[in-house]
């Protein structure tokens, strides 16, 4: 551990500490990494055997919020909107005291992580039966001799 101190008058007072090994240690267990250009992202403790899934939804991530983030946008069903349905939303933000200008949800990101989270869970249940393992090892396969084709 070393421990960095700074000047202050005539003393010199402890401001921070870092230790290496600490700031690299890694929980007991399977770790998936991925890397992109400005971006990082870790899944701790993961079966090895799922890997290829996990980072293949990593990939897909982006793909997944932007899909996602466009399908939830609010917007009216119908543009222009009817005078009903100005009053309405005249409404609805005095209620608020006009501080709604949009309803809010979880970010696309936050859902997309969701949905990589469920598709582990299911992934591991369903791996149990040894057809659809077989059918996911050839997934696998065919995965990675096409992965360089789509890039």
């Amino acid at each position: 551990m070393t421990t960095f101190y700074k000047k202050v008058g005539r003393k010199y007072v402890e401001v921070s500490q870092y230790d290496n090994d600490l700031q690299n240690a890694l929980p007991e267990g399977s770790h998936l990494f991925v890397v992109k250009p400005g971006q990082k992202s870790i899944r701790y403790d993961v079966d090895p055997n799922f890997v290829a899934l996990i980072a293949a939804g990593t990939y897909a991530k982006k793909a997944m919020v932007d899909a996602l983030f466009k399908a939830s946008e609010m917007k009216p069903k119908q543009i222009p909107l009817t005078s009903e349905q100005v009053i309405a939303w005249d409404a609805l933000k005095k209620s608020f005291n006009d501080d709604l200008y949009s309803v809010y949800y979880d970010s696309a990101d936050k859902i997309a992580n969701a949905g990589i989270d469920a598709l582990i869970e299911e992934t591991k249940k369903h791996l149990e039966n040894p057809s659809v393992k077989k059918a996911y090892e050839q997934f696998l396969l065919v995965y990675k001799l096409t992965q360089n084709e789509s890039s």
